[in-house]
Order: structure tokens, then sequence, then C-alpha cells
């Protein structure tokens, strides 16, 4: 996956913005003002692209075991996020299916009322 695609696929979730909250490298994506996936923009230059996803924490643990690319979130709780290299040998399928997961998990934690003006904004 490279830059371009991971940018363009987080956009193009219903109610998705993009911050850079902590500082000019860490690219954030948010739906409804909670973060669902974070990178380094450095990172990408340098061609070692990750990002940092919200997992289920049982899901979590397995995805560690099952795939190398896969490892506790960096500089993040490491029950709830997983950092996934993007240099491996992880298909752009599964890739977006672990962003999916991500974006699912935090758009379900959010209230019924914004969960709606979401749905409803488009």
């Amino acid at each position: 996956m490279n830059l371009e695609t991971f940018y363009e696929y987080c956009l193009s979730k219903k109610g998705v913005s993009e911050h850079f909250p902590f500082d000019e490298d860490t690219l954030v994506f948010k739906v409804g003002g909670k973060m669902f996936a974070l990178s380094s923009l450095s990172q990408w230059e340098k061609n070692e692209q990750s990002v940092n996803l919200k997992c289920d924490p049982d899901r979590a643990q397995e995805l560690r075991a099952e795939y190398d690319e896969i490892q506790p979130g960096f500089h993040m709780s490491k029950v709830h996020w997983n950092t996934v290299s993007l240099n491996g040998n992880l298909p752009l399928k599964f890739v977006k299916e672990l962003i999916d997961h991500s974006y699912e998990l935090v758009f379900k934690s959010l209230t019924k009322k914004i969960q709606n003006e979401i749905i409803d904004s488009r």
C-alpha cells in the first residue's frame, strides 16, 4: 500500500477527517472526533511505512501471533492498538480490512446521535 492509497481509503469512509494533533509528522484520521488510524509521514519517506490501527483486544493478540508485520501499538495502548508494517507481505485487501475494523470499532463507540449525524451527512 502506498501513502496515496492509504490516505484516500481512510478519507473515503463516512465522517472521516484528517488531523495533525501531535506534530507536523503524525497524520491522524478521526471519525466523530476519535482516532482510528495514524501514521508517521517521515516513515513513509524512509520506506518504513506503518500505521497504527485500533483492534479488538482478542483479535489483536491473534493477529500479532499470526503475522510478523503486526505488533503492539507503538506509543499507544498495547491492548487496543496494533502497529501494522506495510513493508511486508500483507495483501492490500487484508490491510483495508484492518482499517475497516479499526474504523468500525471507533464508529460503534460513538453516541447514537453522532453516529446518526455521520450516516445522514451524505
